[in-house]
């Protein structure tokens, strides 16, 4: 059987996500093939990039002024779909088509019309059910399920500067994704209820938590760790752990946590842009290290953590969460999201959602009062026993 699956990326979580199912898929037999928008792609896997450059840049203009996100890339879509009409995959699985890479009418006309196999699709957030934006909790919005108009959250990912076309995307979603030949994976039961609100709620849904690579996420002891990012050994590490820091993910509750917490902790916050470190500098207890895609490096950082502290207040089954769990460390976050239904490991804090002050106090007493690591199951995080549930799912 061939499978030919498409992110915007080979890297990250999602990347990560997408290259462990193809692996696993290709030692039970399947033929592998990914197209990606942008960055680099995998080594050990067959892919190929769709993205350019200009097409890209095209594509973030008409965002930015028109909110014309899945509008742009025509030409590069095109050469997807003659793609995919070449290798005639049996299975088509999708994880995120924004990104500035796809335009979401010529390949869903396609997927429609022309192709006969399996579509698959893991939907990583909330941008497929909306006019515009990836996440709603934070904003209390709910015009998702009615149809969506005046988007309140405009400004934010896929950034629009000037027009608001949310309503007009969300019926051209609406009209394009109500297919029940599609199979939505959500990696948490919190996404795939705000699925069964949604207009994707005609498609067949099915909840995977997503996995990692317990081989790379385990207890390591490494001392140059220290020396190599300037982390003072005598202190208490408070680990910050995002792809992307922004409002959402909590980069701004680091910065306040930082004003109150005892001089016995240091918070090392991984994955700040330029703009980010520039403005940490002027905190003597955080120490910046920009993005690493060294995932050895980061498991270390995690096992000589005193904790994760994962300040989200959106988020669908984050993946730093169980990567820290795998490395015996404990994690402090909100109760949001997919982080709730990782509670089930007693080494997950969860701390309710109030006020910026409030939260404060409470993230604060959480972390002075934290139990000794307790042991538990970490098997169940396996990229291998997520992705062999997903081939069981292919095989139907």
């Amino acid at each position: 059987m061939k499978l030919v699956s498409i992110n915007t990326v080979c890297n990250g979580s999602t990347g990560k996500i997408m290259g462990s199912i193809s692996r696993e898929a290709r030692n039970d037999g399947f033929e592998v093939f990914c197209i990606y928008g942008r960055r680099k792609g995998y080594t050990d896997i067959p892919c190929k990039k769709i993205g350019r450059p200009f097409s890209f840049l095209y594509h973030v203009f008409i965002t930015t002024i028109f909110d014309a996100h899945g509008h742009g890339s025509y030409f590069k879509t095109k050469e997807l779909v003659r793609e995919l009409k070449k290798i005639n995959p049996d299975i088509i699985h999708l994880h995120n088509i924004h990104g500035y890479y796809i335009n979401y009418k010529i390949l869903f006309d396609y997927l429609r019309n022309e192709y006969q196999g399996k579509i698959f699709w893991t939907l990583h957030d909330c941008l497929p059910m909306t006019g515009h934006c990836a996440y709603f909790d934070y904003i209390h919005c709910d015009r998702w399920k009615m149809g969506c108009h005046d988007c309140p959250n405009k400004k934010k990912y896929p950034i629009s500067l000037v027009f608001d076309r949310s309503k007009k995307n969300y019926e051209e979603k609406k009209k394009l994704f109500t297919d029940p030949r599609i199979t939505i994976i959500t990696p948490s039961i919190w996404l795939q209820d705000i699925v069964s609100k949604s207009f994707l709620k005609i498609c067949n849904v099915k909840t995977i938590n997503n996995g990692i690579n317990l081989e790379i996420f385990k207890p390591k002891k490494d001392e140059t760790i220290y020396d190599k990012y300037n982390i003072p050994k005598d202190k208490k590490v408070i680990l910050g752990v995002a792809s992307i820091w922004e409002k959402r993910k909590g980069f701004d509750d680091f910065l306040s946590l930082a004003d109150k917490i005892s001089d016995e902790y240091v918070i090392v916050l991984v994955g700040l842009n330029d703009r980010q470190t520039k403005e940490v500098e002027n905190y003597r207890n955080i120490i910046p290290i920009k993005r690493t895609e060294n995932q050895v490096d980061l498991a270390t950082l995690y096992s000589l953590s005193y904790c994760l502290l994962n300040p989200t207040y959106e988020d669908n089954y984050p993946t730093v969460n169980i990567e820290a769990l795998a490395c015996h460390t404990r994690v402090v976050c909100y109760d949001t999201g997919g982080c709730v239904e990782q509670a089930k490991n007693r080494n997950v804090y969860l701390i309710k959602k109030q006020g910026k002050e409030e939260n404060i106090k409470n993230i604060l007493k959480t972390i002075y009062s934290l139990k000794e690591y307790q042991e538990y199951d970490t098997s169940i995080y396996s990229d291998k026993l997520f992705a062999k549930k997903i081939i069981e799912e292919y095989r139907k």
